[in-house]
Order: structure tokens, then C-alpha cells, then sequence
């Protein structure tokens, strides 16, 4: 029985050729690991033609890798008005440019609270994702974007924020990174097969059960202060239950991709395949 779950890197894989180098060899590199899906790290900022974007959706397509973007970083739902359309270009430049690599699924940093309290910040942010959802309609680009959960509680991005996001629209659903959840209390509270079942099932009560057929996860070690996030570390390096969270996800049915995020990239998305088949089994 095939894996539910793809998995792959956010970023090419670092044992990557330098020919073809780039995406196209990130794809081929992939495929030849054993892999199924690459979120290509467009995270500074999108620099890619049309015609680049040709080659990497026939590359994915010849080598069966299923295709995600990670945004820029420097995207701020609650912005200012000086610098929102800033913001909204960097997002729909993900998100049209891609569509066209072939790309499913446009993950995001949504900002920060900027001291304020959540039920504040929301609904500007959730009326700022509606009107991107509706030039991508326009558009007719057809991908999934995906407000990512943040690892520092001064962030905007809690579990609870990233479903009220996703909650008006169809094409919005959250990037659950485990890490974050775990790291973003300060306090490792958030560990553990009943605490990941208990996510679980608030995603499919707020935005149904078929939702968790299509997850998309990234996930990785994580140091943590009492203020949340410090920085990424490789798995087996990390207080992080994966072993309880792969019990979980096997336990409500879940499927979709789990994308490595840390400092090991191929390495651990390996070990992360290898550790959900010996739990699935």
C-alpha cells in the first residue's frame, strides 16, 4: 500500500548536482532520493520567467514530484497602508508564478500582531486575503495558498488565526508547521500524540473532515525560548514527538505532504519516511 503522505524538502536538497543545479535539479535530485514533493524557496523574492516556469512544471511532471512555493519572507498581512501593496505584490508573484511552474500550493509567512491583540488584527487580514483570492480567481490561477503557523507568539499565524483565515475561502487552507505549534507556547506544552490529535481534529471540526486528506506540513526540529522560536535543528536533535504526531496523523486518516525544514534536508525527510512507514504499519 502507498504512503498517504508525500514526502520531500523546502528547498532544493543540498546534495543537489550543480547541473542542472536550480530547480530543475532539485526535482531530478528528488526523485533520484526517493522523494515525492519539493516546496521550491522563493523566499527572498521571485525572480523566474515564464519560460523557467515551463521547465520546472515539465520537470515535475516527467519525475512525478509534486510542487509547492515558499513565498517571500517579507509578507505582512497587517501592514501598513504604505507598505501592504509591497506585501500583496510579493504574494501574488508566488502565487501566479507558481501556478505556472506547476505548483499546487503557495505557503506564507502572514505577519506580525504589531502589539496588538488577534481579534484586531483578523478581520483586516482576512478582508486583505480576499481580495487576493479573488485576483487569482480572475486569474485563473488555480493554487491553494497557505498562511503558515508561527513559531513565536508575537507572530501572526496561531493554529486559531490560520483557520479563521482559511475559514471564508476554498482556496485558503493553513501550512501546519509542528514545530512552530511546539516551539510557539515557549513552554514545549504543545507535544505529544493527544496534543496533535486535539490540532487535528479542531482542522477538521473548522474546516471539515475531507480537509485532512490534503494537509500540507513542514516540520523539523526546533529550539525554543519561553518567547517561542529560535531556530531550526535536525529532528533527532529535538524534543519534538514526530513518532506521537505520525500516530496521530495515521489515526484520523490524514494524507497529503510533509515537507523538512531542517538544517538536514534529505536527510531527515528520509528519516521522516522511514519513521511514518514503520508507524503505519
Amino acid at each position: 500500500m502507498t504512503s498517504p503522505f508525500r514526502f520531500g524538502t523546502v528547498g532544493s536538497p543540498t546534495s543537489t548536482p550543480a547541473r542542472p543545479g536550480g530547480s530543475v535539479g532539485g526535482i531530478q535530485q528528488m526523485a533520484t532520493l526517493g522523494l515525492g514533493a519539493l516546496e521550491l524557496a522563493w523566499v527572498q523574492s521571485v525572480r523566474v520567467s515564464e519560460t523557467t516556469c515551463q521547465v520546472i512544471k515539465e520537470t515535475g511532471q516527467a519525475s512525478d514530484i509534486v510542487l509547492s512555493v515558499h513565498a517571500p519572507y517579507f509578507i505582512n498581512l497587517n501592514a501598513n497602508a504604505d507598505e501592504w501593496p509591497k506585501s500583496r505584490q510579493r504574494l501574488m508573484d508566488a502565487a501566479w508564478y507558481g501556478w505556472l511552474a506547476g505548483a499546487t500550493d503557495i505557503v506564507f509567512h502572514p505577519g506580525s500582531y504589531f502589539g496588538k491583540p488577534p481579534g484586531e488584527v483578523l478581520p483586516g487580514a482576512i478582508e486583505r486575503l480576499q481580495g487576493c483570492v479573488e485576483e487569482l480567481d480572475r486569474k485563473g490561477a488555480s493554487v491553494t495558498l497557505r498562511p503558515e503557523t508561527m513559531g513565536k507568539s508575537a507572530m501572526l499565524g496561531s493554529l486559531e488565526d490560520t483557520l479563521a483565515m482559511s475559514q471564508p475561502f476554498p482556496i485558503v487552507r493553513p501550512c501546519l508547521d509542528f514545530a512552530h505549534l511546539h516551539a510557539r507556547p515557549g513552554d514545549g506544552s504543545v507535544n505529544g500524540y493527544s496534543e496533535w490529535m486535539r490540532i487535528l481534529e479542531k482542522y477538521a471540526t473548522q474546516l471539515g473532515q475531507a480537509a485532512l486528506s490534503s494537509l500540507h506540513i513542514h516540520l523539523s526540529g526546533i529550539e525554543y525560548s519561553l518567547k517561542g522560536e529560535r531556530n531550526h535543528l535536525p529532528v533527532r536533535d529535538s524534543d519534538l514527538d514526530v513518532k506521537g504526531l505520525f500516530k496521530a496523523l495515521k489515526g484520523v486518516g490524514a494524507a497529503g505532504r510533509i515537507l523538512c525544514e531542517s538544517p538536514l534536508l534529505e536527510e531527515d525527510a528520509l528519516y521522516m519516511q522511514k519513521l511514518y512507514e514503520e508507524v503505519k504499519s
